[in-house]
């Protein structure tokens, strides 16, 4: 389709709609929300075929005032509450699967940094992981409960404790994107190396699938919300890096508040993740099928929910582009 053909199909439309949020408090939220939707749609199809265009960035202004009217001025409800963590949530990450894919794709990479290393040099865990850490767990491999180190401390002392820093470690992820992707690849190289040095720490002493059935319990949600943190940090750091047809001020704003949501969603992982490490983790000789029941568990909601849910929703909308093609 052509522009001028797109323009005139669209127009009244548009227009419409451009009343409609002068009007908006005498029009239908429900109904606002579906013209908003639909607009989106106009715009990521201009977007894909008239970038850089006049149109292009009529449609980009016209979203951001939409989106400022709708959930800006609508009084919040229960179902607002479900809305958020049902469609929202999973609609932006739709948009953000690159930064995702790339965001997993760098852990992984520092991981199997982390996992050589170690295999190379037996004492290099020894400068990730602490030598205070080491000679503990050294000598809990000795007593025969190698995983001792997690009942050491009092439960809520430690649900507090992890909870805590493991949002805070997401929130430096995130803000550390200001300084494009080095910053965030920098905390993701941190804790990559940690975690592939662990394994392969472990895998010495021919202990990995009792490490890994006992440290996934809690680190299948806790590792996974990290590396989603990095996504958000990536989209900060792209946000004015790549400002596309945005202006580079609205598109750092835009970014920093689609980065901010994206951490949001991850604090109930977190909460979920240190209660499992202070309450559950330290039962290191639980029934093998329930240690497995919530490790797949906890990935398949991660994949469920941050993955495939997007991916539908990524697929649907590019289908409905092409529809119009």
């Amino acid at each position: 389709m052509r522009e001028v053909t797109f323009l005139r199909k669209n127009a009244d439309k548009w227009m419409s709609f451009e009343t409609k949020l002068k009007n908006h408090k005498t029009e239908s939220a429900d109904d606002l929300a579906d013209l908003y939707i639909e607009l989106n749609n106009d715009l990521a199809y201009a977007q894909s075929c008239f970038a850089d265009t006049k149109t292009s960035q009529y449609l980009n202004d016209l979203s951001i005032q939409a989106h400022n009217t709708i959930y800006k001025n609508r009084k919040e409800s229960v179902s607002r509450f479900i809305t958020y963590w049902t469609t929202e949530i999973p609609e932006l990450f739709s948009y953000r699967l690159k930064e995702l894919s790339a965001a997993i794709f760098i852990f992984l990479l520092f991981c199997s940094i982390g996992v050589l290393s170690q295999m190379n040099d037996a004492s290099f865990a020894r400068l990730i992981l602490g030598d205070a850490y080491i000679n503990l767990t050294v000598n809990n491999i000795e007593e025969g409960d190698p995983l001792a180190i997690y009942g050491m401390h009092t439960q809520m002392d430690m649900f507090f404790k992890i909870t805590f820093n493991n949002i805070r470690v997401s929130f430096v992820n995130f803000i550390l994107g200001i300084f494009t992707v080095f910053g965030t690849a920098w905390v993701m190289l941190k804790n990559g190396i940690m975690v592939g040095v662990f394994i392969t720490f472990f895998d010495g002493y021919n202990l990995l699938s009792e490490a890994m059935l006992v440290i996934f319990i809690h680190g299948a949600l806790e590792l996974s919300a990290i590396t989603i943190s990095g996504a958000a940090g990536f989209v900060l750091g792209n946000s004015f890096i790549f400002p596309g047809t945005y202006k580079r001020s609205v598109s750092f704003v835009k970014g920093v508040k689609e980065g901010i949501k994206m951490l949001v969603s991850l604090i109930p992982v977190f909460i979920v993740a240190g209660f499992l490490e202070s309450f559950v983790t330290r039962y290191t000789s639980m029934p093998l099928f329930l240690s497995l029941f919530i490790i797949i568990g906890s990935f398949v909601f991660i994949i469920g929910y941050y993955i495939v849910m997007p991916t539908r929703i990524y697929l649907k909308r590019k289908n409905s582009i092409y529809a119009r093609l």
